[in-house]
């Protein structure tokens, strides 16, 4: 089946629509959660005990979503004096040689975040209210993944077109 231009970008379109969307609302609910909370504890002098695991571990889920939209387009810290000093030839192969190794340790760190998951799966630990600790930590492998892969595209984009972005 052979996808054309337009549809590849309407593609990416959407997956940052559904990123910024999640975001967004992850966002909304850990204020929404963290008010709520404040409000029961110094009005009511009680307090939800499931709410403070859960919005710990709502901010490692919306860090990384944050680092998975922040690859979108090559914005992350990244230490680039040597890429600044060269041009041409020269610079896209740092360039390039950059986003690989990024791409690389993205990708060990979803390999071995996947690792941890499936530890937490067969073990069936809980953390808090019932909920499989697994299934909080999958966000792990998930974004790294998703960073790994942009970062490869990027490269190649880089190596082959010259491109600056990883959205286009």
């Amino acid at each position: 089946m052979r996808v054309n231009r337009a549809t590849g970008v309407r593609a990416v379109r959407v997956l940052h629509q559904v990123e910024d969307l999640l975001l967004a609302l992850l966002l909304t609910a850990m204020i929404a959660l963290a008010c709520t909370q404040i409000l029961l504890r110094n009005f009511f002098e009680f307090s939800l005990l499931w709410v403070d695991p859960l919005l710990r571990v709502m901010v490692l889920w919306l860090g990384l979503l944050g680092a998975v939209v922040a690859s979108r387009n090559n914005r992350h810290i990244s230490v680039d004096l040597l890429v600044r000093l060269v041009r041409g030839v020269q610079r896209r192969a740092l360039v390039t040689v950059n986003a690989l190794f990024t791409s690389a340790v993205c990708a060990l760190v979803a390999v071995h975040g996947a690792r941890l998951v499936q530890f937490e799966y067969l073990d069936q630990t809980r953390a808090f209210a019932g909920v499989p600790v697994w299934a909080l930590e999958i966000i792990i492998p998930v974004s790294f993944a998703a960073i790994a892969l942009r970062y490869a595209l990027y490269a190649a984009a880089q190596w082959w077109t010259g491109g600056t972005h990883l959205g286009e």
